[in-house]
């Protein structure tokens, strides 16, 4: 049987998403406090691989076990061993081929900028201390509609079969001083949120136009974007799916 997890986790003292040989990742960690609640050992699948220093407000996940399971009572104990950091929300039992990854039909991320010293943002947001013209930044976040290709956001030397991802919003709220962009698109490349902000922060900033971002996506060079912004600001926020992969 297959069941899916619905989780949030603060990334800060995590190596990212994916399980590593010399480093702590929060598949690891769920694994094993899966593995322990169940007497059996659990392979966990995510639905992205977030980098180090990222949070999530919500990502899924999926695992297999042979018997059918208590949901609430699997939660519960999930909660009770995990790190303060990570936090189970939903348990659900799915089709036997629903896959958390290649069956989502949508991802929303978050980046969060604080334009003014907050203890309470400061390492959760990136604290950038120049003015921002924010209605430049919406202006330019716009154009990303336009386009699908966007190998120009992605980390060099990533293995891929294709750049094409279809951006279905792309929005700045400005809620005083801090600032929060909002993204959803079907996928992702790696790295791409961070170099479409820090892109469209140096628009903010007069450093570049609504023409240099255009000639920087057909160009498809990442030299020519803008620099990568901190981990820490990032959150993956939901995770889509249709309804067809819950059992009825």
């Amino acid at each position: 049987m297959r069941y899916f997890l619905e989780l949030s986790y603060d990334g800060t003292p995590y190596h990212g998403w994916q399980r590593q040989p010399n480093a702590i990742s929060i598949q690891e960690v769920l694994e094993e406090s899966l593995s322990t609640i169940l007497r059996n050992k659990i392979v966990v699948f995510g639905a992205g691989r977030t980098d180090t220093g990222v949070h999530a407000t919500q990502i899924m996940a999926h695992f297999d076990h042979e018997s059918e399971l208590e949901l609430n009572q699997l939660k519960y104990k999930l909660n009770a061993i995990l790190p303060a950091e990570i936090a189970i929300r939903k348990v659900d039992e799915v089709q036997k081929n629903a896959h958390a990854r290649f069956d989502a039909v949508s991802r929303s991320y978050e980046y969060h900028v604080t334009l003014v010293k907050d203890p309470f943002r400061i390492k959760k947001s990136y604290y950038f201390k120049k003015e921002l013209d924010i209605n430049r930044m919406n202006e330019a976040a716009k154009l990303l509609l336009n386009y699908t290709n966007f190998k120009c956001f992605s980390k060099s030397k990533t293995d891929v079969k294709t750049y094409n991802c279809n951006i279905t919003n792309a929005v700045w709220e400005n809620n005083g001083n801090h600032l929060v962009f909002k993204i959803s698109a079907n996928r992702f490349l790696r790295n791409m949120v961070r170099a479409i902000v820090g892109t469209l922060i140096e628009i903010g900033e007069h450093k570049l136009t609504n023409e240099d971002l255009a000639a920087i996506i057909k160009n498809e060079d990442r030299s020519q974007a803008g620099y990568s912004v901190p981990a820490h600001g990032l959150y993956l926020t939901a995770v889509e799916y249709s309804n067809i992969i819950y059992k009825r």
